[in-house]
């Protein structure tokens, strides 16, 4: 009895915990759409005050996880990492982004980096909803899957 209950409660534990694992696409994605937003927001700042170097600027402030992978290999002046989590269009515009940092004059660069902060601010928005929405879908789906497990065994 008691090793059915432990396995019972072991099995429901586990496919939650897949459920969790399988949203994390979309956490990932939300992650890196907020500090990408802040990231233009301070360069922005940055490009109407201080006009640091662009070396300096990258230095300056920290990121983590997907997102902190990217400004290491721009500050290794490398090639952009590939995201699992973007769709081609969302790399290509992120590598369009990217390669205009520190290009031409203030005035050009301020238009385009605000014209960014729209696509931003929308793909940041929809990635917060997608993490909200599917995150607990997949949560509950392994947490139902754990269930349906457990109703087999019992």
């Amino acid at each position: 009895m008691w090793i059915k209950l432990l396995l019972c409660g072991l099995m429901i534990a586990f496919c939650t915990a897949l459920g969790y694992l399988a949203a994390e696409k979309y956490r990932s994605r939300k992650k890196f759409f907020s500090q990408f937003e802040l990231f233009n927001a301070r360069y922005l700042t940055e490009l109407a005050y201080a006009r640091k170097p662009l070396e300096v600027f990258l230095r300056e402030y920290s990121y983590t996880g997907d997102f902190q992978k990217l400004i290491s290999a721009l500050q290794k002046r490398g090639e952009l990492p590939a995201h699992g989590f973007l769709t081609k269009e969302e790399q290509g515009d992120t590598e369009n982004y990217f390669s205009m940092l520190g290009k031409g004059d203030t005035a050009s660069q301020e238009a385009y980096f605000s014209s960014k902060k729209g696509w931003l601010a929308e793909k940041k928005k929809k990635a917060e909803e997608e993490a909200k929405a599917r995150g607990e879908l997949y949560v509950k789906l392994g947490l139902l899957a754990g269930l349906a497990f457990v109703i087999l065994i019992v």
